[in-house]
C-alpha cells in the first residue's frame, strides 16, 4: 500500500475513490511546496483535475496557508468558476483564470503547478530566460514555453494568450510573474517544478560568479532534451520512483494532509 492509499479516514460519501486519491496527492503537492519553501503567503496554486468526463479540477481554498492544506479542505470548481463543493473560503481568482485556462485545452493536464519562487521569478524576468547552462537546465529547456507579463490575472480574456503560449509544452514561465508545470499527474508536474526551480536557482548562481559560464555543447544539450522527450517513461519516473518516497517523506512530518 503506498502512502497516499494508507487513510487516516474513510472516503467521504457521495465521492468516488479516484476523487478522493487525487485529493489526498493533490493536498500532498501543497504540503510539499511549503515544506520546500516554495510558497508565497496564501497565494499561488496547484490544481488536479477531478478524474472523469466533466472539467472539473481541484484547487485551494484561499486563505489557508500550504501548510495548511488538507485533502477535504480542497476546492472543487468547473471551468466557469462555480464551487461545486462547500467550503467557507472562495477560490483566488487570478488562480482560477490560470488554471482554467490550461485545463480547459488540455486533456493531459492532470495538475497544473504554478510558483512565485524567488530564483524562479527572477528567471523569468531576465531577457535571456533560462538558458542550458547545465545538466538540469537540459531536462528542462527542450520542453519550455514564455508567456509575458499582462498584469495580475484578473481578466479572463488572458486565457486564449496562455493557451497559446503554453501549446504542448509542459514548463511555462510566466514572464516577470513565476514559474509554472503540468503534469499528467500530480506526481510528474511536481518533479517537472523541482527540476524548473533547481535549474533557475542553479543560473542564478551561475551569474553571481561573474558573466561567463563553462561552455556545453550543442549536441549535448540536444542529447539531454532528447532524453526526457519519452513522455511515458518520465510519467513512470515520477509516478514509480519519485513520488512515492516524496510522500513517505511528507508522512514522517506531518500525514495530516490525508484527512
Amino acid at each position: 500500500m503506498s502512502p497516499a492509499d494508507a487513510r487516516l479516514k474513510p472516503v467521504p460519501t457521495a465521492m468516488t475513490e479516484a476523487e478522493w486519491r487525487q485529493r489526498v496527492n493533490l493536498a500532498a503537492a501543497y504540503r510539499l511546496v511549503a515544506l520546500f519553501g516554495w510558497d508565497d503567503l496564501v497565494d499561488t496554486h496547484i490544481s488536479a483535475r477531478v478524474p472523469g468526463p466533466e472539467h472539473h479540477f481541484l484547487i485551494n481554498p484561499y486563505g489557508l496557508l500550504f501548510e495548511e492544506i488538507t485533502a477535504s479542505s480542497l476546492v472543487k470548481v468547473d471551468l466557469d468558476g462555480n464551487q461545486l463543493t462547500e467550503s467557507e473560503y472562495s477560490i483566488n481568482p487570478a488562480g482560477f483564470t490560470i488554471h482554467s485556462a490550461i485545463h480547459e485545452v488540455r486533456d493531459d493536464a492532470g495538475c497544473v503547478l504554478h510558483l512565485h519562487t524567488p530564483d524562479g521569478t527572477a528567471v523569468a524576468s531576465a531577457m535571456e530566460g533560462l538558458l542550458p547552462l547545465n545538466q538540469t537546465a537540459q531536462l528542462v529547456t527542450g520542453d519550455l514555453a514564455y508567456h509575458d507579463y499582462e498584469g495580475i490575472a484578473l481578466d479572463h480574456d488572458e486565457r486564449p494568450r496562455i493557451q497559446r503560449d503554453l501549446g504542448t509544452k509542459n514548463h511555462l514561465l510566466l514572464r516577470n510573474h513565476g514559474t509554472l508545470t503540468v503534469g499528467r499527474s500530480v506526481a510528474s508536474a511536481f518533479e517537472r517544478m523541482y527540476h524548473l526551480e533547481r535549474a533557475c536557482t542553479m543560473q542564478v548562481r551561475t551569474r553571481m560568479l561573474g558573466p561567463t559560464a563553462y561552455p556545453v555543447e550543442d549536441a549535448v544539450v540536444a542529447k539531454n532534451e532528447k532524453l526526457v522527450s519519452d513522455l511515458d517513461a518520465m510519467e513512470r519516473r515520477s509516478t514509480r520512483l519519485v513520488w512515492p518516497p516524496l510522500l513517505r517523506k511528507l508522512d514522517r512530518v506531518d500525514p495530516s494532509y490525508k484527512t
